[in-house]
């Protein structure tokens, strides 16, 4: 970018005084490229953390160098001129700090030019997302792989770049509940791989605060604590509480990621939002619209967060239907459309799971990696008050590294499932869509779990047929209206159907 005279503009950021590039100009991002390549070539690295790119300057104004370096680069040390035209100090004023800023306060200059002549004026909200799309062509050129960024200045549509984290928020409550709102209203402009800074960014935090952000922000779809350099120390491990909270609540989100996995996938060829607002998956429930503090992933999950200190409940609202509690398969909710006041000491956090799906999940470990090795397990909820009902889910499922998410053969599977139970009988089968990859895998599905397949009480005997053909009942078990298959080994590449009866 080029200050009035032609010069090329300079600011101030963490490396001391600094160029920014004009990603704008069409030839940046082959420089952009041959920079992340010297770079790879030295150290090898997966994705890129792209920050400051809103674009922050620790500077205001026009700057220039005298060539002396000084310890604190976090304060403006550049010689400069306050931007005083009409772009950088408009009618509207902004309130950083308390008083009016110019618009160039801390950021470039509003007269700064791009390649065509336009001013930073009218392409200041452009810098991240032009600069997400340039990392992403130049990462996916140098790695050949799916790339990963991460950018903290997006615009309508960053997400087909870049992941997004909501910036330096703060250790406080509020922080925690607005956490909720911002990664809503990303994922509903094009933004779904979202999340806040766990425990908050600034100021320092306190045991029961990161307790519940992070039974919060581990269902979050990108899930990071995060910490300023100045506060003491946040990591999860620190305390107890916190420690066992976040191994419960990241537990059941590794359990979950061939679900979360698959919603990317919805991201990427519909553009679904990840975690939704309660209003996307239930349009004709108006009591749904107000809810701001509660979320779902997908349509089907809903987690119901803890919000303020030194609390034993929480107030959530459930639209109509059958929930059960996804910690605890034999509790459940039976709701009109109505607020149900949940148990919520320190080490819980409520996440329900809604009739009508079939919920594909693995099992946890300390890394995705290792969790891609585990075999699967199908949860399939039904109305437990209804003598019909029926359940559908899906799958997608590739190597995580192809450089787009596609169904092709050898390189990926689809498998969808639909289940139906009537009297406490029923059925479940498998779709499958370019299995071989599924099966290359050695992916398997070990347990069965069928939620509210009858009345509360234990039958004599469950009958049990695999592809038609009568099976052991050896491996199934029933506690009150869930039944439990394990053993299976059904190949996931494959179609199966089981049906089971009971007597």
């Amino acid at each position: 970018m080029k200050g009035p005279n032609g010069e090329n503009y300079m600011g101030q950021v963490w490396p001391g005084p600094v160029y920014f590039p004009d990603f704008l100009y069409p030839k940046t991002t082959k420089w952009w490229t041959q920079e992340v390549q010297r770079f790879h070539d030295d150290v090898p690295f997966d994705g890129m953390w792209i920050d400051m790119n809103e674009v922050s300057n620790f500077c205001s104004g026009t700057c220039t160098w005298n060539g002396v370096i000084e310890p604190d680069n976090t304060t403006c040390y550049l010689q400069c001129k306050p931007a005083q035209t009409k772009y950088d100090d408009p009618p509207f004023k902004l309130n950083h700090t308390g008083a009016d800023e110019p618009l160039s306060y801390k950021t470039a200059a509003m007269t700064v030019k791009h390649y065509d002549g336009n001013i930073e004026y009218n392409t200041h909200n452009l810098f991240g997302i032009s600069e997400s799309k340039a990392t992403k062509l130049a990462l996916t050129t140098v790695r050949q792989k799916r790339p990963f960024v991460l950018s903290r200045s997006t615009f309508v549509g960053s997400g087909q770049y870049a992941a997004h984290w909501t910036g330096d928020n703060s250790a406080v409550w509020e922080d925690l509940a607005a956490s909720i709102v911002t990664v809503l209203n990303a994922g509903l402009v094009g933004i779904p791989m979202v999340g806040a800074d766990i425990c908050g960014f600034n100021g320092e935090t306190n045991q029961d605060l990161c307790n519940r952000w992070i039974q919060t922000g581990a269902f979050h779809p990108f899930s990071r604590a995060h910490n300023n350099i100045a506060n003491s120390p946040k990591e999860l491990y620190l305390w107890h509480t916190v420690t066992v909270s976040a191994r419960k609540a990241l537990g059941l989100k590794y359990q979950l990621l061939p679900y979360f996995y698959t919603l990317n996938y919805e991201a990427h060829t519909k553009g679904y939002p990840i975690v939704r607002p309660l209003f996307v998956a239930f349009p004709s429930d108006a009591n749904a619209i107000a809810v701001a503090y509660q979320f779902l992933i997908g349509n089907h999950i809903l987690v119901t967060p803890v919000l303020s200190p030194n609390t034993t409940s929480v107030v959530g609202y459930f639209p109509k239907g059958t929930w059960y509690n996804m910690f605890d398969w034999s509790s459940k909710i039976v709701s009109k459309g109505e607020n149900f006041t949940l148990d919520a000491p320190w080490d819980v956090i409520n996440v329900h799971v809604h009739e009508g799906t079939i919920v594909p999940m693995q099992e946890s470990a300390l890394t995705s990696t290792e969790v891609r090795k585990t075999p699967f397990t199908l949860v399939a909820a039904f109305a437990s008050e209804a003598l019909l009902s029926t359940a559908y889910g899906y799958v997608f499922l590739d190597n995580g590294e192809e450089i787009d998410m596609e169904l092709k053969a050898n390189k990926s599977s689809l498998v969808s499932f639909e289940a139906h139970t009537e009297n406490g009988s029923g059925m479940l089968k498998s779709h499958v869509k370019h299995g071989e990859f599924a099966l290359q895998e050695g992916w398997i599905v070990e347990h069965l779990v069928i939620l509210g397949v009858g009345a509360d009480n234990a039958t004599s005997s469950v009958v049990v047929h695999l592809n038609k053909h009568l099976c052991s009942t050896s491996n199934v078990s029933q506690e009150g209206s869930t039944l439990h298959f394990s053993g299976l080994a059904l190949p996931l590449g494959t179609a199966f159907e089981l049906t089971w009866s009971l007597e």
